[in-house]
């Protein structure tokens, strides 16, 4: 008898639809799968089998045959030991087969019959509508992330006897329901407030700017400074994550099977911190089984690179695209997938090998070549894709022993959530653009006109510093949002100057 059973794939964060085509038929008992599985699936016949004799199930002694369709998608992992094992089920007649074509089967299934929790469950669910699907029949640690999608019946079981009991007699469940837009209301940030770092006003001011106008930022000063500690109380003053936002990220590491507590959406902007010895693929993600990378993880957040010096010149240059573009695209033979990747990228180095250059207490031992040498590990045009560049200096004793008197995120939280709303606001007419870090030329051509004395000051910075035109255009960007931090709908002669301020560390050897 041939039973057909609904499953899903995921491709890079999306579901793609997969049929489990099940055939018990006379032969030689023997389980035979196609249909281009990988070892994780090839390995659920064993499962599958000692899965249901352990749960009470008579397993057919005959030939099976297992088609996964369609037959040129490469499919992985355990999350096919439900479907199979619903499909052969429903091929030897031992549960109703009627309600198979209104669901998605996901789950793996443990030998003595329990279910256990997949990755990728989410994107599945956000999909179902699309794929056709009424709704997902899932292990139960999976239920809560399925069903923070709306209008989509999920049911979570423990067993495959309570599975089978459900599609015998459906009426007796009710689909699990979640108010995703509840919870996420409800949820609080519990990261390091802004409140807690001394002095440092210089860099806090820039801190504010990266996070109202979506502007990547990086710190230079020597060890000790402040900079991670900076950096990591980046989040807290971004603007919360709306819940379309939240979905996003919650996808993405529902596909890396990073949720720590399933069912319950990221409610935190991402905040991904790679050591300096990550390798190209984990930054940017890849894999034969395309999975998403650190850029992607930090997609709608924070990605910080500390000691950005310290990492190879080719793993930098990874993040060339994504900045300019805000995804990634994984290209294999047979497939290519694109990641989502819209983050702000915060750094921090030293300014020379000793790290020393410019301090005021220990003298730098570096001779101008090695300082040379240091800063040639940064290309120009990644350079020119950071727009604030900020040289944070060594505290003074007396602000090392006094009480920190800065503000709290909180209130720098405010006042960057009404610069972004001045900017949505601008933006009716432009749905795609989030963030003044966004703009395009012909954008900063309509917003971020110049009058004669600010064009002037502009034009000096360029000739003094060198500034490509690439260079100029984060200038005009990064004004535009000292504008609308400072309510002006017009930008001003010192909007544009302490713009430059940030590029002052351009040709710094």
């Amino acid at each position: 008898m041939l039973a057909r059973v609904w499953s899903a794939s995921i491709v890079g964060i999306d579901a793609v639809k997969v049929g489990v085509e099940v055939d018990v038929a006379g032969g030689l008992p023997k389980i035979v799968v196609v249909g281009l599985p990988d070892t994780a699936v090839q390995e659920s016949r064993e499962r599958v089998k000692a899965a249901m004799k352990n749960a009470g199930f008579g397993f057919p002694p005959r030939k099976i045959v297992i088609n996964l369709t369609p037959a040129d998608l490469r499919k992985e992992g355990p999350i096919f030991d439900l479907p199979i094992s619903v499909g052969i089920m429903a091929a030897s007649e031992q549960v109703n087969a009627e309600l198979l074509g209104d669901y998605l089967f996901l789950g793996e299934v443990s030998l003595d019959g329990n279910l256990r929790p997949v990755a990728g469950v989410l994107p599945v669910a956000a999909a179902a509508k699309e794929l056709g699907i009424a709704g997902l029949v899932v292990p139960v640690d999976n239920a809560r992330e399925a069903a923070v999608v709306k209008d989509v019946a999920v049911y979570g079981f423990k067993h495959l006897e309570q599975v089978a009991d459900f599609l015998n007699e459906p009426e007796r469940y009710s689909p699990l329901q979640i108010d995703g837009l509840q919870e996420l209301a409800q949820s609080k940030f519990t990261g390091p407030d802004l409140k807690e770092v001394k002095g440092q006003a210089h860099a806090r001011r820039a801190l504010e700017i990266a996070a109202a106008g979506g502007h990547n930022l990086i710190f230079v000063g020597p060890p000790g400074s402040g900079k991670t500690m900076l950096a990591r109380r980046l989040p807290g003053i971004l603007p919360p994550l709306s819940f379309a936002e939240a979905l996003e990220v919650t996808q993405i590491y529902s596909v890396a099977g990073l949720l720590k507590d399933k069912g319950t959406l990221v409610s935190d902007r991402p905040y991904r911190s790679p050591h300096h010895s990550a390798s190209g693929p984990s930054l940017v993600g890849g894999g034969s089984f395309p999975r998403p990378g650190e850029i992607s993880l930090a997609h709608r957040g924070v990605l910080f690179l500390d000691e950005l010096t310290e990492f190879k010149r080719d793993v930098l240059e990874f993040l060339r695209q994504p900045l300019e573009d805000g995804c990634v695209t994984i290209s294999r033979t047979r497939q290519s997938v694109i990641f989502p990747a819209q983050f702000t990228l915060v750094a921090s180095t030293n300014p020379c090998p000793c790290g020393y250059f410019g301090d005021t207490l220990q003298p730098c031992t570096c001779s101008p070549h090695q300082r040379e040498h240091y800063w040639a590990k940064l290309s120009g045009p990644l350079m020119d894709r950071i727009d604030l560049q900020v040289a944070v200096n060594r505290l003074k004793p007396e602000e090392i022993t006094q009480q920190p008197r800065g503000e709290d995120s909180d209130s720098v939280r405010q006042r960057v959530e009404a610069a972004r709303d001045r900017a949505h606001h601008r933006f009716k007419s432009e749905p795609t653009l989030r963030c003044n870090a966004q703009l395009q030329s012909r954008h900063l051509r309509q917003w971020c006109q110049l009058d004669d004395a600010s064009r002037n000051v502009l034009e000096g910075a360029i000739r003094k510093l060198g500034l490509s035109a690439r260079a100029s255009d984060r200038i005009l960007k990064v004004a535009r949002t000292i504008a609308d931090l400072a309510g002006d709908q017009d930008l001003k002669t010192h909007h544009v100057a302490e713009a430059i301020q940030y590029r002052t560390i351009d040709r710094m050897q």
